[in-house]
């Protein structure tokens, strides 16, 4: 009998845990979709004509920014592991080796290597050179697309302030032909004007972050394949790749 109350209470409290928890998601989810009524309204009554040129800001914007993201953490390299292989390969004397590891790993670390071995019977200024120069030419691949992400985080709260102030003189028009200042007609107009600001803003924080994470990453890989440019050249000096 104890055993049998022991277990009813047990379940009775698995029970509320479970309704509990039950109650949790679904608050949770009342209060996303909730949140998602409210913007959807806010957008609605600040005007469709900016709101959906801020809105395509955001949309172009965050493409941008998904690609650059994709990219650059694809061309993220072990450049460790990449040095070690070269080497084991110029340890052995297999120069075409050491070009064909560099051919098949991806990522601007790899390109510039390859272009580096590749110049290795031209001598040490020649590899250098041609490290320097491919360099820069993938430095601008990585940067490629940073300029339209910049354009819409400037973009977007100017076409919020513009919202606000044509929402601005249509009050003033309001009141022009109304020929008395209203708080009704005042409040309606600027609550419109200033909801187009507030979403402009709100398209340019976002896009900031993204920017500002996508350009860290760059200089992320950019120190890397300094680092393993320099490696390069020693590991082929050590090798005696130039006698």
């Amino acid at each position: 009998m104890r055993k049998l109350v022991v277990l009813s209470v047990l379940f009775g409290l698995l029970s509320s845990v479970g309704a509990l928890d039950l109650m949790a998601q679904a608050a949770e989810t009342a209060e996303s979709s909730s949140m998602f009524q409210v913007l959807k309204e806010k957008f609605i009554e600040g005007g469709w004509e900016f709101m959906s040129l801020v809105l395509v800001c955001l949309i172009l914007g965050l493409a941008f920014c998904i690609e650059r993201i994709i990219t650059l953490n694809i061309a993220t390299t072990n450049t460790d592991k990449l040095i070690n292989r070269i080497d084991e390969r110029l340890a052995d004397g297999d120069l075409e080796g050491a070009k064909e590891v560099a051919r098949s790993t991806p990522g601007p670390t790899a390109s510039i290597m390859y272009e580096g071995l590749r110049n290795a019977p031209n001598g040490p200024e020649a590899v250098e050179k041609a490290i320097v120069s491919y360099g820069s030419v993938q430095m601008g691949l990585l940067e490629k697309g940073l300029v339209w992400i910049s354009l819409f985080i400037a973009i977007a709260p100017m076409l919020g302030f513009m919202g606000t102030v044509i929402g601005m003189i249509g009050a003033f028009d309001k009141i022009e032909a109304v020929g008395d200042i209203s708080p009704s007609i005042v409040a309606g107009g600027i609550k419109v004007a200033l909801l187009t600001t507030v979403f402009g803003l709100i398209v340019a924080i976002i896009l900031q972050i993204f920017y500002n994470y996508i350009v860290s990453k760059i200089d992320g890989i950019v120190n890397r394949m300094e680092d393993a440019s320099i490696g390069l050249v020693d590991v082929m000096a050590r090798n005696g790749v130039w006698k």
